[in-house]
């Protein structure tokens, strides 16, 4: 069970974290959450699609694989790809807040101590044996800084494509070489003829906020999804 306690250097003095990549530490999983200003390195590798959340609002996600619990990029311990998305890069750390003498919010590092990542005999170090931080947790907590400031932005920019009607239901029947059939169903992609279709006005609008851009990587990693049904047939019957 997930226990989430703010990082310190008292008593996680001796923590490390794993930092490859493996089924047993819960990477095998068909999808991850990403942000847009990760676009143009995720769109190198996994086709980028929404998911519609139960209170109606849009999420982007990369895709590993085609079937739950399946994530096509994992071998042996390594990620077979130059870009792993943040939000895979994160576990077991979590964004937390502290509000010191009952004021303004400070962010600060939260970890999951039941994570499987977490260990005292393997993986990288957090803290210095005088008590400061490694590179490794500077690292770890300029990334959840930038995924902070970037949990804002995707609301945002999830909100103007659905305004504009630049979100549209996607499906994609799949035959593999061994003639297994199957079908990817429940995802939304971006409407490519409503974009090109827009105005000058509209247009703007996703510029000024800088949305152009990842709109039109989203877009060029459909082409992804050749590479990712070919690993699948690389991989066999699963």
């Amino acid at each position: 069970m997930p226990r989430h306690v703010s990082l310190n250097n008292v008593d996680h003095a001796n923590l490390k974290v794993r930092t490859e990549y493996s089924a047993e530490l819960g990477d095998a999983v068909m999808s991850s959450p990403v942000f847009p200003h990760e676009f143009r390195n995720v769109q190198a590798h996994y086709p980028i699609v929404f998911s519609k959340e139960s209170s109606g609002r849009f999420r982007p996600l990369a895709l590993f694989g085609l079937e739950q619990d399946s994530n096509l990029f994992l071998h042996g311990d390594e990620w077979d790809a130059n870009y792993v998305p943040m939000a895979m890069r994160m576990p077991p750390f979590l964004i937390g807040f502290a509000f010191p003498g009952g004021g303004e919010s400070q962010m600060e590092v939260h970890i999951d101590v039941e994570h499987p990542r977490v260990s005292e005999t393997e993986g990288q170090p957090l803290f210095l044996p005088q008590g400061g931080q490694t590179d490794f947790l500077k690292q770890i907590a300029g990334m959840l800084t930038e995924i902070h400031h970037a949990e804002s932005n995707v609301q945002s920019f999830c909100a103007l494509l659905d305004e504009m009607d630049l979100i549209e239901p996607f499906s994609l029947d799949v035959t593999l070489d061994d003639g297994t059939k199957g079908r990817l169903a429940g995802l939304y992609t971006i409407a490519e003829e409503k974009l090109y279709t827009l105005d000058t006005e509209r247009l703007g609008r996703l510029q000024d906020h800088n949305f152009l851009l990842p709109v039109y990587m989203a877009v060029a990693s459909i082409s992804q999804f050749r590479s990712l049904i070919d690993r699948r047939n690389r991989r066999g019957t699963r």
